[in-house]
Formats: structure tokens, C-alpha cells, sequence
């Protein structure tokens, strides 16, 4: 297995989706920040994306659609009709500067990353991640579904199981209807009950390709570590997959303004480590995470762990530099531990009934599948 590589790019540094929408924050370029400072980006590790090409998109989205997104960033307006029909020019999915080539970076670092784990290996693309983009329409802030296509290049490669693994408050519905039925693919996804895309039910599981577990407000780091334990790695472990590809959404953490789950950022350490044992092949992305503090904090723990590195207990001056220098349209100062360490005290509590009892049936029917 080759070392850990990390894909970063200018283009999302200064891109934002709107100065008051949830993606006006800068993610990928302070979590890039607090990697080199942190000297955890020598020779070798930090790569450029490529920008993937119209026609590698239409691997998954409708030509018409890659057509109408480029030709709404050219003229930086949308017609009603394309509105309608593409969910461009939408309060979640704005016109903005970068509306095409930034997911198109995305997509082109998850298509780089397949090609860097061919012979095994492990790559963070933290701008990637987007898996609520359908085939021929924007949603939920994802213009293109980067794993969704991801995972069609790692099969068009060769590998013959890919399973996605998705940790984000929101339910992945755009990569779980990509592979309904599949053979292939297994899609996992651990996601707040009751939140949009409102999708994701227990008993959902397209064709006998999904396992969905939708969680209660609160869920805490003991019951994530119940459900990785007992759901996730024995579902992954059960497919044998070639490869794995971790959607490593960050609003699940107790600070996300768009989500009332209260995990740390050690329960997605937790599970970019326990991944990396089942597959010869790792790709972890990003996806939600809406504070900038505890956004950045941990998908550069996440990459830290990934790498093979040790996380100080307070964060040298420069790295600190790095996070007070981050800026949010929301009014208040951020804790001051979100500004000097990496990462989160545990946030461990009570593992509820009603989850249990989920889990029960979920292994129930990995049961029957073995």
C-alpha cells in the first residue's frame, strides 16, 4: 500500500457560494493551512486537482444539465425555465463565480485520487464529497455528485465491489440512487432522522444495495461507536469491497448549525482508521460541515490520522493563526479550544433504546444476507 496523498486546490480559496450561504465559510483552503503548518504535507503528499472534463461528467449527469451549468456560470444568470428544470439560481444551489469549475475540481480530485489507490493506497480529497446532485439537477448545495462518479471510475478501472460509506448528517439520496440493486457498490449511510433530504428510512434499502440508519437529535460518541461497531464495519467487512469510499461530512459534530447531532471529531477519525483496515484502497472526502472551526479541525484530524501523524495537545502558534483567521456571517467568538487544538474532547453519553433496537434490525438483516 502506497503512503497517503492529499488533493487540494487554489480555485476553492476565496470561492464562495454567497456571503450569507451556509458554504460562505473557507474549508478546504484552511484545512490545506493547517496541514502544512502543522508540517504534515512534505514532498510528495499534496497534489493539484485536475478540473475533470465536460464529458467525463456525463459519466453520471445528463449532457444537457454539464451544458446548462456551464452556461450559467459563463453568463452568471439562469433563466426560470432552467431554474425549473436544473435547480440552478436556487437559494441552496446560487449562481456564484465558480458555479461549474469548482465541483468540477471536486470531481476531477476524486477522479485523481482513483487513479492514485489503483495499486492500492489512501487519498483525502477534502473538496469533494458532494452526494446530493442527481443526473439532471442541482441539490442541497451539490452541483455535481463527485463520489457517485468517483465510484464509476474506480469500476471502470476494474475493481469489481466499492463501498461507500457516508457519515454526514444528511442522508447521501443522490449516491444511494446511482447503484439502486447493485452488486457492485454498498452504500452505508449514518444520517439524522428527520432532516432533508428527508430520504434515508430504516427499512430503505434500494433493492438490497443500501444500509440506511437515521439517528436521533443528540446522538452521541457512545452510540456512534455502537452503530461503527456493530452496522458500519461489519457491513463493509461482509462485501469485501476492492475499495472504500468515505463521505467524511463534518456538520454531524456538536457545533454544526445545520444539523442537532453532538459527535466529536474523533468519531470520524475513529472511522477513516477502522476503514483503512477493510480495503486495500481508501478515498475519504469531505461533504457537509458548515462551522468553519470545527469543519477544519476535522478533516485536518482526519487527514493527521490518515498520514500516520500525532496531533499536538495545543496547536503550535501558526496552526492557531490559521483558525483565528477563519471568518463566519454568524455573530459570536468561537470556544477557545476551537482555536487551539485539533481535537475534540470525547463527547460520550447514554446509548438510547430506539437505537438499539435500529441496530438490531440492521444486523438482523446482515444476517440474512450472510
Amino acid at each position: 500500500m502506497t503512503g497517503a496523498r492529499f488533493i487540494t486546490s487554489r480555485i476553492y480559496r476565496g470561492s464562495v457560494y454567497g456571503a450569507r450561504h451556509p458554504l460562505s465559510i473557507q474549508r478546504v483552503p484552511a484545512v490545506t493551512d493547517l496541514a502544512v503548518t502543522l508540517g504534515w504535507l512534505g514532498p510528495g503528499r499534496m497534489l493539484t486537482s485536475p478540473r475533470a472534463k465536460p464529458a467525463a461528467l456525463t459519466g453520471f449527469h445528463t449532457s444537457r444539465y454539464v451544458a446548462a451549468l456551464m452556461a450559467a456560470e459563463a453568463a452568471q444568470h439562469v433563466s426560470p425555465e432552467v431554474r425549473d428544470r436544473h435547480g440552478l439560481g436556487t437559494l441552496s444551489n446560487p449562481v456564484f463565480a465558480e458555479m461549474y469549475r469548482r465541483p468540477a475540481t471536486a470531481v476531477g480530485g476524486g477522479m485523481l485520487a482513483a487513479e492514485l489507490v489503483a495499486d492500492g493506497g489512501v487519498v483525502h480529497n477534502p473538496g469533494g464529497g458532494q452526494h446530493h446532485a442527481m443526473p439532471d439537477r442541482a441539490e442541497g448545495f451539490c452541483f455535481l455528485n463527485e463520489p457517485v462518479l468517483t465510484i464509476r471510475r474506480l469500476l471502470a478501472m476494474g475493481l469489481k465491489r466499492v463501498a461507500y460509506v457516508d457519515i454526514d448528517a444528511h442522508h447521501g439520496d443522490g449516491v444511494e440512487a446511482a447503484f439502486p440493486g447493485s452488486e457492485r457498490v454498498r452504500t452505508i449511510s449514518v444520517h439524522e432522522a428527520r432532516r432533508w433530504p428527508f430520504t434515508g428510512a430504516l427499512g430503505d434499502n434500494a433493492g438490497g444495495a443500501a444500509f440506511n440508519l437515521p439517528v436521533g437529535r443528540g446522538f452521541n460518541d457512545t452510540e456512534f461507536a455502537l452503530v461503527l461497531e456493530e452496522v458500519i464495519l461489519p457491513a463493509v467487512a461482509d462485501f469485501r469491497p476492492d475499495a472504500i469510499f468515505l463521505q467524511c461530512g463534518a456538520d454531524a459534530l456538536a457545533e454544526d448549525p445545520l444539523a442537532r447531532l453532538a459527535l466529536s471529531n474523533r468519531a470520524h477519525v475513529a472511522t477513516a482508521l477502522a476503514l483503512r483496515a477493510l480495503a486495500p484502497r481508501l478515498i475519504v472526502s469531505g461533504g457537509g460541515g458548515y462551522n468553519p472551526w470545527s469543519t477544519a479541525r476535522c478533516w485536518a484530524a482526519v487527514w493527521g490520522a490518515l498520514a500516520g501523524e500525532v496531533a499536538p495537545d495545543r496547536l503550535p502558534d501558526a496552526a492557531e493563526a490559521v483558525l483565528r483567521a477563519l471568518h463566519w456571517h454568524r455573530k459570536g467568538i468561537p470556544d477557545e479550544t476551537l482555536l487551539t487544538t485539533l481535537a475534540d474532547a470525547p463527547r460520550e453519553g447514554p446509548v438510547r433504546d430506539d437505537l438499539r433496537s435500529d441496530v438490531a434490525v440492521l444486523k438482523a438483516r446482515l444476517r440474512a444476507v450472510l
